[in-house]
């Protein structure tokens, strides 16, 4: 038996010398070739580290199936598998050449150092872990000159907006996911996304004309790389809540408040013998929302082929109770190289997602804290205080009683087929054929509700609210968008020059149909409330309404591009494109040209700059263009306007409608032009641990479609007559420090200042109104316009000797609001209306923090806008008696009391007219992202066969400083009202576990 042991210990001992290998070799510049001292080499997962030795030498012991990882301050990382070699020489990049890494540009690729222009690159790996459906909403804070407006609601597409708003008509940017033009990703699964693109300067979004003038998100999905079959998981759960109330009455201040107003407008007490509770009808509708996203995805390729699928599952839930948002995504990716010239290959994204029933916050802010929620005795919800009940409902009633009466379906089929060959050495010809297909389904059901009310007279307290009959609603739609493009590629060099060029034709037809019905009951035979029955053949035939619309437009462009750089040195880039649209194919300019051209002058690659150590890289750049923007608010036909209802005329006895033009187009109409420039630099310095660029930028939107009012009642016109303008500044900076071998430390921010003015809007003086919002030359675009609050009139005698009421309602009285008078013509009047806010941000800004240690990295992100105005819009217009704000218990109720809180009285209309009353600071600061993880050892995991464990947490919206009232200081909207709180659903904090993992 010890002989037999004996030789087992022979056996392992052996075993071990033989797997391990000692491993040697020299570290170098890859460019110049000098030796580099102090360079760590680790093995990959495990604690063996050295260091290059002075003449860049080092010795490590490693297995066969190990990784060895070379890091150096200032140069980019290379891992290095080990296989049976003893000797490796290894040839670090400075990181200054991490300018030749690849960015997407339009209709291609390019590297960064070769380009004059401003494009972020976000990497797919930096969003993946941070919850949220949409991609781009895990951007916000970090990309300078890129605004993003998040909701809470699941599955709501955030608002963006690149570098301001440049026109009335649309803000959204224009998305590109593997070539394919589009005006949204929701079907996008953040785990395929390879990178982000953001480009936003002329000389980058010229190329895409008529589509490029609100900026360009570029999308890539993930790719297999070549090695040996891969699989990937991950998984996440989450918690949401809203940890931040709105400050409203209790049941005992509410009713001091309406006592004190019954008094004020003469009425006689209120019975409060059936309103006894105290409810927090906010703590009533919100409860946790849980989130689970799982992905698993499979990769593998060859020298010939490579092959990726991704799939994913996820389920967000709401805040509010019955409000989930659920989806599929699949993503394949499959490129063949059929010969060494020539290859092809096919990117698919399908997409199909369940919508929430979505609920509103604005009926617990509204709703009286005296009124029950329910009502046991007879199984029902109960109604609200008669001084309330035809405009406020119990919100439990939305909630609970119509829960689960909507069903929304979208499914969606993107890809992307395309073939490549080279040829004559220098051209490449690439043709790509895309598709987009969606369809929608919605159905809903309108059933009867009953609800307890204590006011009913007799002993049935039992009330049927709302509809009276049952009724079901369908719609269905569907959209398409088919793309080609025809893109021809030269790439050369010529002793110090380099150029490479593109022309390019394409083609791109979008289509929308939608049909929608409602029918309701037959009589005396409800609707079911099953969805089985939801359809339109149920009900009563004559009760069926109906509707339906489309519309389709084309565009053909052709497309050249050139980027020239002279010895690195000296750079030109020129973009041109001619797009043709079939909304002017008979009439307008069917054809309009966009172009731009721009110049950068590397500073660091002139002789005087190589006997210095301290700068590694400065561009100095700029960049002239013109782009188009054909978003002009859906209509894709403006020279063709809708026909409306018109006069109508008699004849005998029969009436007969007429229909006239919605407007009259300018023969000479045309899509909207941004013209813009920008200057700036791009700095590296301390061997590339300082990276900063700063950029001025400045855009006038030029030909904005604004419909004209017609004279004396005539048809109004639509016509290139507006002009935007804006500018501003954006600066990004990073620090990157090795603190010691095993801790790493980055720190980096950036901000950007936006300036908006409208310079002219059709006629002088013409104005666009949507609510309190006001479009008008010489103001920010869609600028809060309303009265200056003044203080409140203490006495009669102040009143006497101040502007009188020309607003109608009477004269002024003890406790009202005092208004400027700001014409100064002694009359309080709609002349005196004024700006009183801007929704635009005088800046933005985003500050993230990480530092890894050994396996663990930890990762902080800050955002937050400043300078802006928010307009409380949801307690303005009063037609009956709401909750109220705990502000208003600094009401006016005698000499001295307040100057700002106006006197409790319902009938006091003046005291609620849009004013600087209801204006808001907007500024926030917000912490935005923190992520915790932790890396399992190779050694530890290898036993397990995984290539790679990480499992994380991640709190998004932990806290936010800011001092508006409403749940949130995020408030988007359209180009003309934005900002404006109307119970803003709330953007709630979320707290998620996961792991990812590869075996």
């Amino acid at each position: 038996m010890r002989k037999l042991s004996t030789l087992f210990l022979l056996f392992l001992f052996a075993d071990i010398a033989y797997g391990q290998t000692t491993v040697s070799g020299i570290v170098k510049d890859s460019q110049s070739l000098i030796v580099l001292p102090g360079v760590t080499v680790n093995v990959k997962g495990k604690n063996t580290t050295t260091q290059t030795d002075a003449t860049g030498n080092f010795s490590i012991t490693a297995e066969p199936t190990d990784e060895l990882v070379f890091t150096f301050i200032g140069y980019t990382p290379q891992t290095i598998g080990v296989g049976n070699q003893t000797q490796i020489d290894v040839f670090l990049d400075d990181e200054s050449r991490a300018l030749d890494e690849i960015v997407v540009i339009g209709y291609g690729t390019a590297q960064k150092r070769d380009l004059t222009g401003s494009i972020a690159q976000v990497k797919g790996s930096e969003i993946v872990d941070r919850p949220g459906t949409n991609p781009v909403a895990n951007l916000q804070g970090k990309v300078a000159g890129l605004q993003v407006t998040n909701s809470g609601r699941p599955g709501q597409e955030p608002d963006i907006r690149i570098r301001g708003t440049n026109s009335i008509n649309a803000v959204k940017p224009l998305y590109v996911v593997d070539g394919l033009l589009n005006d949204n990703i929701n079907f996008l699964n953040p785990a395929d996304i390879e990178s982000i693109e953001v480009l936003k300067d002329p000389s980058s979004l010229a190329i895409f004309g008529v589509r490029g003038a609100n900026g360009v998100i570029a999308i890539t999905t993930k790719r297999a790389k070549t090695g040996e079959l891969n699989f990937e998981f991950s998984s996440r759960l989450g918690i949401k809540n809203v940890g931040r109330r709105m400050d409203m009455l209790n049941a005992d201040q509410f009713r001091e408040l309406y006592d004190e107003q019954r008094f004020n407008q003469g009425d006689f007490p209120f019975n409060y013998d059936n309103w006894q509770a105290n409810t927090n009808w906010q703590d009533e509708i919100f409860r946790n929302g849980i989130l689970n996203y799982n992905n698993l995805s499979v990769s593998g390729a060859t020298e010939r082929n490579s092959f990726r699928m991704g799939l994913g599952y996820s389920v967000d839930e709401g805040i509010i109770n019955h409000e989930k948002h659920s989806q599929i995504t699949l993503n394949l990716a499959d490129e063949l190289k059929i010969t060494d010239n020539f290859r092809t290959g096919i990117v698919f994204n399908g997409y199909r997602s369940r919508l929430p029933q979505e609920r509103g916050v604005f009926g617990a802010i509204l709703a009286a804290p005296i009124a029950p929620t329910y009502n046991e005795a007879y199984g029902l919800y109960h109604v609200m205080p008669e001084f309330q009940r035809a405009q406020v409902g119990n919100p439990l009633i939305d909630i609970e009683e119509r829960k689960n009466t909507y069903i929304g379906n979208n499914y969606r089929a993107v890809t992307n087929v395309y073939g490549e060959v080279d040829f004559l050495s220098n051209f490449t010809f690439r043709l790509n054929v895309s598709a987009d297909y969606g369809f929608n389904q919605f159905r809903s059901y309108q059933g009867l509700v009953s609800v307890y009310n204590p006011d009913v007279a007799g002993d049935d307290k039992s009330e049927r609210i709302g509809n009276l009959l049952t009724s079901v609603s369908q719609e269905q739609n569907k959209h398409y968008k088919y793309q080609s493009d025809w893109l021809l590629n030269y790439k050369n060099s010529f002793g110090k020059h380099n150029l490479t060029a593109m022309l390019g034709y394409t083609t791109y037809l979008q289509g929308v149909e939608t049909v929608t019905g409602r029918r309701t009951q037959g009589e005396g035979l409800e609707i079911p409330n099953d969805p089985d029955y939801w359809y339109l053949d149920i009900g009563a035939g004559d009760t069926h309404t109906g509707g339906g619309g489309g519309s389709e437009y084309r565009t053909i462009s052709y497309l050249a591009r050139a980027l020239y750089n002279f010895d690195g040195r000296y750079l030109i880039n020129a973009s041109f494109r001619k797009d043709g649209s079939s909304a002017f194919a008979k009439k307008g300019k069917p054809f309009q040209d966009f172009f731009a051209v721009g110049g950068a002058w590397v500073v660091t690659q002139e002789s005087f700059m190589q006997d210095q150590n301290l700068i590694n890289n400065l561009k100095l750049k700029g960049s002239y263009g013109a782009m188009g923007n054909q978003n002009v608010g859906g209509n894709r036909y403006p020279m063709w306007p809708i026909l409306v209802p018109g006069n109508s005329a008699v004849f005998g006895d029969q009436l007969i409608p007429a229909y006239g033009p919605q407007y009259i187009p300018d023969e000479n109409l045309h899509w909207e032009q941004v013209k813009s420039w920008e200057a700036g630099f791009e700095l590296a310095a301390f061997k590339n641990r300082l990276n900063v660029e700063a950029i001025y930028y400045k855009k006038n939107t030029d030909g904005i479609l604004v419909t004209v009012p017609g004279i004396l009642g005539s048809i109004p016109g639509l016509s290139n007559q507006g002009n935007i303008e804006n500018k501003g500044l954006e600066a990004s900076a990073r620090w990157n420090q090795s603190i010691a071998d095993d801790w790493n430390i980055s720190f980096g921010g950036n901000i950007t200042t936006v300036k908006n003015k409208v310079i002219s809007l059709a006629s002088e003086g013409h104005s666009i109104l949507s609510g309190s919002s006001r479009t008008t030359a010489g103001y920010p675009i869609a600028y809060f316009w309303g009265y200056e609050h003044d203080g409140i009139f203490q006495t009669q005698t102040e009143i006497a000797s101040a502007p009188t009421n020309g607003l109608g309602g009477g004269a002024f009285l003890p406790g009202d609001v005092r208004y400027k008078d700001i014409d100064g013509n002694g009359t309080i009047d709609v002349s005196d209306r004024t700006m009183i806010g801007n929704p635009t941000p005088d800046l933005y800004y985003g500050i993230s923090l990480s530092t890894s240690y050994k396996n663990f990295d930890l990762g902080l992100e800050f955002q937050g806008l400043y300078g802006n105005e928010i307009m409380r819009n949801w307690n303005q217009n009063q037609f009956a008696t709401y909750n109220f704000l705990t502000d208003r218990l600094n009401r006016w109720n005698g000499v001295g009391t307040s100057n700002w809180e106006p006197i409790v009285h319902e009938g006091r209309a003046n005291n609620r007219l849009p004013s600087t009353y209801y204006i808001e600071d907007g500024s926030f600061f917000r912490l935005r992202d923190v992520t915790l993880a932790y890396t399992f050892p190779q050694e530890t995991i290898g036993k397990i066969r995984l290539k790679n464990l990480r499992v994380f947490a991640n709190a998004q919206n932990v806290f936010t400083l800011s001092n508006n009232s409403g749940f949130t200081p995020e408030i988007g909207g359209s180009a003309i009202s934005f900002g404006v709180d109307n119970g803003t659903y709330p953007v709630p904090a979320i707290y998620t576990l996961g792991l990812n993992l590869n075996f």
